[in-house]
């Protein structure tokens, strides 16, 4: 299982459920959340065989703000 996280504008309960369905849609995600207390919306998922660079396509075309942190 792997852990990505990623920098988000999902800012609010409405936003994050706009987004539900994108996320929804990416295959192999088996959990995720969005820490709406932190100043950067964290996006944690967790998931296998699934890209950083796949969920930030993904929420970026349906017209998210989405950029992976990295160590």
């Amino acid at each position: 299982m792997d852990i990505l996280i990623f920098k988000t504008n999902l800012h609010n309960p409405e936003l994050v459920n706009q987004a539900r369905p994108v996320l929804q849609n990416l295959p192999g995600i088996h959990r995720w959340n969005v820490d709406m207390h932190d100043c950067d919306n964290i996006l944690r998922i967790e998931a296998q065989q699934l890209s950083a660079r796949a969920v930030e396509s993904t929420l970026q075309d349906a017209g998210y703000y989405c950029e992976e942190l990295r160590d």
